[in-house]
């Protein structure tokens, strides 16, 4: 049974030194030993602490990233950004997807993300037809997770509509769109593929209330209700003003209330964005105990405005991050972003701290690494005996982290300039990271490189 000893490492419990971690071949960690000596285990480069999860990716918009930043008309928005995103789709095919796939998958590996819920709506070709294989594209990304050998909680979206009311979908969403049957055999295909797989697992997301009906969200819940008690339900909302009037026109309420009313959200929920928020709707989505998913460097790229956060985390509410559309391949990045958005918002300092003299990285990271498990489904975000051995060991030799302890570690590569604060990553008791590098980088970047010298032309 393999054994690893840390100087420092931040344990479920809090910091402790000289941690000696005994892992079993499935990649479980079975023991944690504090206070020991190192005997034959291997030593650790580094201060160690839980690996992130990122609990909302779509890896294909990866291949996207500074295509859009050209002036538009006057009210360039994300509904503008959208039409941009359906042209590039006209061309990518399911080995692309998988190539991309496998190359942002090593870059949040390197960047300190250790498992991630993929958001997965491209279903079709780009025609508009099912593959022969109705799950072809969740195949892909299974396979790109495990070429990368990062930890994968695969969302298929069920997407009927362009907005709310059932409006009939546009042709730029002809890619994604599905009846109730063919969502079902595509989740049903993809559950055949995980299964016996722990570090694999699937979900159940229905789009947005824009993308369903009432009657397709409730069948959507039936169907996770079905399969697995507790499956993860993902789902976007309230990520645009146009969103929250639409809504209003539709039912006479704002999107976070009509869900809070018409459906009961609990632990299993991930609420993605929810950054048009006002301060009861906040409080009460706190109470539930759903996740919101959090995606600072998209949300700030396509101006969604800031998550009332405040209201949120006084009510117990429960957080994590996510990379979304990949222009920031960053947890560390994200948290920042988080933060300053609220800095900027209330015009003062350390808003999210948790009490006086409280580290504000250590607390930050803290709470999104376990909000991104519990999103995610799968027993990891803690350094704790029956969890995953998916752990950082920090590079104390990035300028930003010298001579930092504990949680000013957090605190200096959450906030300081550090440049590569990750040194080496396990996933599942295997490493996929050694002094910054994987193994399939090299040849990840070529094949990259390839289908975006194609996509690209």
């Amino acid at each position: 049974m393999p054994r690893y000893f840390a100087a420092n490492a931040l344990l479920a419990t809090g910091w402790s030194e000289q941690v000696l971690f005994d892992v079993d071949d499935a990649g479980l960690i079975t023991a944690i030993t504090p206070r020991a000596a190192a005997g034959d285990a291997e030593v650790l480069n580094g201060p160690v602490v839980p690996g992130m999860p990122s609990l909302h990716s779509h890896a294909f918009q990866r291949g996207m990233a500074g295509l859009t930043e050209k002036g538009g008309p006057q009210g360039d928005s994300f509904w503008s950004w959208r039409k941009l995103m359906y042209r590039f789709l006209e061309n990518l095919r399911p080995d692309d997807v998988e190539v991309i796939a496998t190359q942002v998958y090593i870059e949040m590996l390197r960047a300190g993300y250790t498992s991630v819920a993929e958001f997965h709506y491209l279903h079709h070709d780009a025609g508009g037809a099912p593959y022969a294989n109705r799950a072809e594209v969740g195949e892909r990304l299974l396979a790109a997770a495990d070429a990368a050998g990062i930890a994968q909680t695969l969302m298929p979206v069920l997407y009927a509509h362009d907005n709310f009311g059932g409006t009939p979908p546009s042709n730029g969403q002809k890619r994604f769109i599905n009846d109730a049957v063919g969502y079902a055999q595509i989740v049903e295909s993809l559950r055949k593929s995980v299964a016996g797989r722990p570090a694999r697992r699937i979900g159940i997301a229905p789009h947005s209330l824009r993308a369903v009906t009432p009657s397709q969200l409730n069948a959507a819940v039936i169907l996770a209700d079905s399969l697995e008690p507790g499956l993860p339900i993902h789902l976007n909302l309230a990520a645009q003003l146009k969103e929250v009037n639409d809504c209003l026109a539709w039912s006479g309420q704002r999107p976070v209330t009509w869900l809070l009313d018409h459906v009961k959200l609990d632990a299993r929920w991930c609420v993605i964005h929810a950054t048009q928020m006002e301060v009861g709707e906040a409080e009460r989505l706190a109470r539930t105990g759903a996740v919101a998913g959090l995606c600072p460097t998209t949300e700030g790229d396509l101006g969604d405005g800031f998550f009332n956060a405040v209201p949120f985390l006084r009510n117990g509410g429960r957080i994590g991050i996510g990379s979304d559309s990949h222009v920031g391949v960053d947890p560390f990045l994200e948290l920042r972003l988080f933060e300053y958005g609220q800095r900027v918002r209330f015009e003062r300092r350390n808003v999210l701290a948790k009490g006086i003299g409280d580290s504000l990285g250590g607390h930050l990271y803290r709470i999104t690494a376990a909000g991104g498990a519990q999103a995610i489904g799968q027993p990891v975000g803690s350094l704790a005996v029956g969890n995953r051995a998916d752990w950082l060991v920090l590079n104390a030799d990035d300028a930003a982290l010298a001579e930092q302890r504990q949680d000013g570690l957090l605190d200096a590569a959450i906030f300081g300039p550090a440049r590569q604060p990750v040194r080496d990553v396990m996933v599942a008791g295997r490493w996929v990271v050694r002094d910054g590098l994987h193994a399939d980088g090299a040849a990840s970047f070529a094949r990259y490189r390839s289908v975006m010298k194609r996509l690209l032309a």
